[in-house]
């Protein structure tokens, strides 16, 4: 009887100091999904590499499919992509007082900032550069 009580009493004050929340899917979301606030909730519990905060997810991009009930890790998410595979997009040269702009063709996705590889439709060279806004490639 008071191994009993003397578990419960544990069990209660290491809850009420470790307890922390889970964000879990709350329908399933396909992959390159933008997350918004309904396809979240906040769960009871603890689950070791998930969100907490479900601010945290909110505008990100699903990169696999992500199932109903399962946590939401930030390896599940990443940047919306701003470029998409095969996209005509504008491709930048911009150094000293030279400015070159040309079309190429996306061969990746990408988000704000991430690096993808380029081919130039002029000389049919591939280049890799930095995604500066939707269709905006920025080569160094």
């Amino acid at each position: 009887m008071v191994r009993h009580a003397l578990i419960a009493l544990a069990g209660m004050l290491l809850g009420g100091a470790a307890a922390a929340d889970t964000v879990i899917a709350a329908r399933t979301i396909p992959a390159r999904s933008i997350i918004s606030p309904a396809d979240l909730k906040l769960v009871e519990g603890a689950s070791p590499g998930a969100f907490s905060d479900p601010a945290a997810a909110i505008g990100l991009e699903a990169q696999v499919t992500l199932y109903q009930g399962r946590p939401v890790s930030p390896g599940d998410l990443g940047p919306p992509a701003l470029v998409d595979r095969n996209e005509i997009v504008a491709l930048l040269f911009d150094r000293g007082g030279l400015r070159i702009l040309t079309d190429g063709r996306a061969l990746d996705r990408a988000g704000l900032g991430e690096r993808v590889r380029v081919m130039n439709l002029g000389s049919r060279i591939t280049v890799t550069g930095t995604v500066t806004g939707p269709g905006e490639i920025s080569v160094p």
